[in-house]
């Protein structure tokens, strides 16, 4: 497996994808925002302002099955072309920011953005690799600020002063949480339903919902296959 990897997720990792192929050039486009003035007797000036939201496209292969160039080791799992359409459209439709995480050389990009554009193809090559082209958008987490209004006081009420003026909240708004809770789970190696009922349930000792969601017997619990996609409650 390359040093190099890119991978795609959501809701702080709960759900993500390790794209089987690494494509052979991601663009990162970067822009100002300032604006120019002329200015009596000095001429043209750019004033400086916050930078643009960065831009990212790339372009690549999902193939159909495993070959030696895939950034994938053979003994893991192998994904069909299928599974990676489906997840970023199910992304997409439920309006989820997405952190990317590309390694590089000795250098990682981690930032979360909106999918702005996702097309792909079954053209020439092997039957049922997919193309595709995505575009992607920096997403910066916002939300209102609350505002809180003084009371005047009593002199004021009488009419001999001015209203206390609106302070705003001196503290940055907490980050909203992004996550939604996932309906299914994929299996990894050594996974059990305990490990899988703490994470996604907050109690281990709630396994049993899973199993019986599921209809997964006893017997079955100490050898659960890698890859098998469970029904969470």
């Amino acid at each position: 497996m390359s040093e190099y990897s890119l991978t795609l997720s959501v809701n702080q990792d709960a759900e993500e994808i390790l794209l089987p192929v690494l494509p052979e050039k991601i663009e990162f486009s970067e822009s100002g925002n300032g604006k120019t003035y002329e200015i009596s007797g000095l001429g043209e000036i750019n004033v400086i302002k916050n930078m643009k939201l960065m831009e990212i496209s790339f372009e690549g292969l999902l193939p159909a099955s495993w070959f030696p160039g895939a950034n994938v080791p053979r003994n893991k799992t192998w994904f069909s072309p299928s599974h990676y359409l489906i997840t970023i459209q199910k992304w997409r439709r439920r309006k989820l920011p997405v952190k990317l995480v590309v390694n590089l050389s000795g250098m990682e990009i981690s930032l979360h953005v909106s999918i702005e554009k996702f097309t792909w193809s079954e053209s020439g090559g092997a039957v049922g690799d997919i193309q595709y082209q995505i575009s992607l958008k920096e997403y910066r987490p916002y939300s209102a600020k609350k505002v809180q209004v003084s009371e005047p006081d009593k002199q004021q009420a009488g009419g001999t002063g001015n209203t206390a003026p609106a302070n705003t909240a001196n503290s940055a708004p907490p980050r909203p949480d992004t996550r939604i809770p996932p309906k299914t789970y994929t299996l990894v190696a050594g996974d059990s339903l305990w490990k899988v009922a703490k994470r996604f349930l907050g109690d281990g000792s709630k396994y049993k919902q899973i199993q019986s969601l599921n209809g997964i017997k006893d017997s079955e619990l100490k050898k659960l296959p890698v890859g098998k996609v469970i029904k969470l409650p």
